[in-house]
């Protein structure tokens, strides 16, 4: 059945690849700060908006009336945030109180995007119900958005993530993959961590685990990520073998060396059961996700 859906962050990695993957099949409106980015315009609607204006927030939501709003819209620089606190919080925290509060008013489903940041990384991988313990400003606020909606009367829908990767138009932000891509085709010289364990995630499979929340109207937290959890350098080191690339430039080094503002947690991961077993959802492997990801640049 058709939904009318507000997106917010449309010009991001997921955004994008959400007004591609609901407009032909809903009214969408996307939304995000400045111009529209997206090459392809038609079949949907967009409307510049800051979500932590929470007055435009409520004009927009009120003008449009959704049934369901997906809030891509974060600010995910984890040093970053420990340089400007107020700003992460009111992108990361006060922007989803506007968003939950208007979705409880009219009964709007709020699906929200949130992070394996929330955990320290000693004991993953993670299960929903496992307690949160962030090492970093920006775990903290994303914890923070998971407690507004738990306190929340709204329907809502909390996805939590690791790593995001994948290609879309015009970004802004270079994503792990992308950029090792572009490294180890260069032949050049990397030095990667060996003592964080991540699971990354398709842009697409994030984006599909949208779409299986919205369609089965599901409520509660749901683990969505890449199914194979690997340290950072197993992920550069396959990625090599993928495009038959020259291992012996990739050169261990430890999280230590890096002075990286904020803390990461070293091993983080996540049981995908649930989300398996209630939603549907069907992650593709590492190596699948980057033939998908190929497939897509060799279009460009």
């Amino acid at each position: 059945m058709s939904k009318k859906i507000l997106i917010t962050g449309s010009n991001g990695l997921l955004g994008q690849k959400l007004v591609s993957l609901l407009k032909n099949d809903h009214q969408l409106l996307a939304t995000s700060t400045g111009q529209n980015i997206i090459n392809d315009k038609s079949n949907y609607s967009y409307s510049s908006l800051d979500i932590t204006d929470a007055k435009s927030v409520e004009l927009l939501f009120h003008s449009f009336k959704p049934d369901v709003v997906i809030n891509t819209a974060a600010m995910t620089n984890v040093d970053g945030c420990e340089d400007e606190k107020n700003k992460c919080f009111d992108i990361n925290v006060k922007a989803v109180q506007t968003l939950a509060d208007l979705c409880q008013d009219s009964n709007a489903h709020l699906i929200h995007i949130s992070t394996d940041f929330i955990f320290d990384g000693q004991d993953g991988p993670y299960k929903e119900d496992d307690l949160a313990n962030p090492l970093s400003y920006y775990g903290k606020s994303k914890y923070e958005s998971e407690l507004v909606l738990d306190e929340s009367k709204a329907n809502w829908t909390i996805l939590r993530t690791i790593i995001l990767y994948g290609t879309a138009d015009n970004l802004k932000r270079n994503n792990i993959v992308l950029w090792g891509r572009k490294a180890l085709k260069d032949g050049q010289s990397l030095n990667i961590i060996d003592d964080q364990f991540r699971s990354p995630t398709l842009a697409e499979d994030l984006a599909q685990a949208c779409r299986l929340a919205l369609e089965k109207n599901a409520f509660g937290i749901f683990n969505v990520s890449g199914k194979d959890i690997m340290s950072i350098f197993e992920m550069v080191e396959r990625m090599a073998d993928f495009y038959k690339c020259d291992k012996s430039n990739i050169n261990k080094i430890s999280s230590d060396t890096l002075n990286q503002k904020a803390k990461r947690p070293p091993k983080a991961g996540f049981v995908l059961d649930k989300a398996i077993k209630e939603l549907g959802y069907q992650p593709h492997s590492f190596e699948q996700g980057l033939q998908i990801l190929e497939n897509q640049l060799i279009k460009e």
